[in-house]
């Protein structure tokens, strides 16, 4: 979304056009205007549990048992909750959304070294131009890999490989960043073993201790028509859970007691949201959050998503006793690299994510394709 008129600029390796600097004027693009049964504006503000992990840090029993409670309360009802003195650095959060302003701020031509290619996650795209023709999301993304199953600085060699040597500095803050977030996902994927009473067994934290998950940074450029499009469309993300910084200019809503409410930005606190597969692993009992992004007439927002994800081959089903104790296994098991196929390849991410992502598994002409 280059810094140019977007009625005269035609991205020719994409085939649609670039908004970002729209003038009152102009004719609002039709790939970008959603159906007005998605247009309904949020009236309510979400008052979601704000966590304080401090205390869980440390072992206090007390805070640790609040924490639990809190996100047991949350995800059986949205799966939405905030975490504060969170153990990663503000500062650092501060030079990601510094850095990566800086970088959708760059000419197209620049952006472009790093376009997403076919079959990648990784890379810049602008609004998902290369998988969709209409209900375009309002934004540009960059994203990228993060694990510790290989070179030790795998961000900053993405950034000097794309980019140039000259983007180094942005590599190593966001590898940092990563770094930070992994480790709390860990320590989340414990809370969230304890709040569903199967402590005791790390089942989680083993499953994810070699994990390749998705990093996006995601910019949301000011519109002139904020009521006719999204920045992102309602939808479950289909990852297990996410890590979100944000800036403090607002727009995240999730969908609670069948209506739209806000999310105040807090600037000391990480969003979390769980995800279709870990709705998957609580065998059903946590919600997977259903959220969608408005964009802002008279302000850019930028955000930066920590997408937890297991490795492709790993075996993804709830810990035995959960099943014990409901009497069965509500979702089949699978493996991560199916799910991650079926959203990039035969479903559009929405609400029903991993509800159609089971029907596909299940009617699969291939045998080998479901799990045992």
């Amino acid at each position: 979304m280059e810094q140019l008129n977007s009625a005269n600029l035609e991205d020719k390796t994409t085939g649609t056009y670039l908004i970002t600097n729209q003038q009152p004027h102009d004719e609002f693009p039709k790939q970008y205007i959603w159906p007005k049964t998605d247009q309904d504006a949020a009236t309510e503000v979400l008052n979601a549990p704000v966590i304080d992990l401090d205390g869980v840090f440390t072992h206090d029993e007390h805070a640790i048992a609040n924490a639990v409670n809190l996100i047991k309360e949350s995800c059986t009802v949205h799966g939405f909750f905030q975490v504060i003195n969170h153990g990663i650095d503000l500062g650092f959060l501060a030079l990601a959304d510094e850095h990566g302003r800086a970088f959708f701020n760059l000419p197209i031509t620049e952006k472009m070294k790093c376009t997403k290619k076919e079959g990648s996650m990784a890379g810049f795209t602008s609004a998902h131009v290369h998988r969709f023709s209409e209900k375009l999301p309002w934004k540009e993304m960059l994203s990228f890999e993060y694990h510790e199953n290989g070179p030790e600085e795998v961000v900053v060699d993405y950034f000097n490989s794309t980019l140039g040597s000259q983007y180094k500095e942005t590599g190593l803050i966001y590898q940092r960043c990563c770094q930070s977030m992994r480790k709390l996902a860990l320590n989340l994927m414990e809370l969230l073993e304890i709040s569903l009473g199967v402590e005791g067994q790390n089942y989680y934290r083993k499953l994810y201790e070699d994990c390749i998950s998705l990093v996006r940074c995601n910019y949301y450029p000011k519109c002139n028509q904020p009521n006719l499009t999204h920045g992102v469309g309602p939808h479950c993300d289909p990852t297990t859970i996410t890590i979100l910084y944000q800036d403090q200019v607002g727009g995240l809503e999730v969908f609670v007691d069948n209506k739209w409410k806000s999310i105040t930005p807090n600037p000391d606190a990480l969003v979390i949201n769980i995800g279709d597969t870990f709705k998957a692993l609580s065998n059903g009992k946590y919600m997977s959050c259903l959220h969608r992004v408005a964009v802002n007439r008279f302000e850019p927002r930028l955000s930066v998503a920590f997408f937890l994800s297991p490795k492709g081959d790993k075996e993804l089903k709830p810990p035995q006793d959960l099943i014990n104790k409901d009497g069965e296994q509500k979702y089949p098991s699978f493996k991560w690299e199916q799910f991650l196929d079926f959203t990039q390849t035969q479903h559009r991410a929405d609400e029903n994510n991993l509800e159609e992502f089971i029907k596909w598994l299940m009617s699969s002409k291939n045998p080998q394709s479901v799990v045992a």
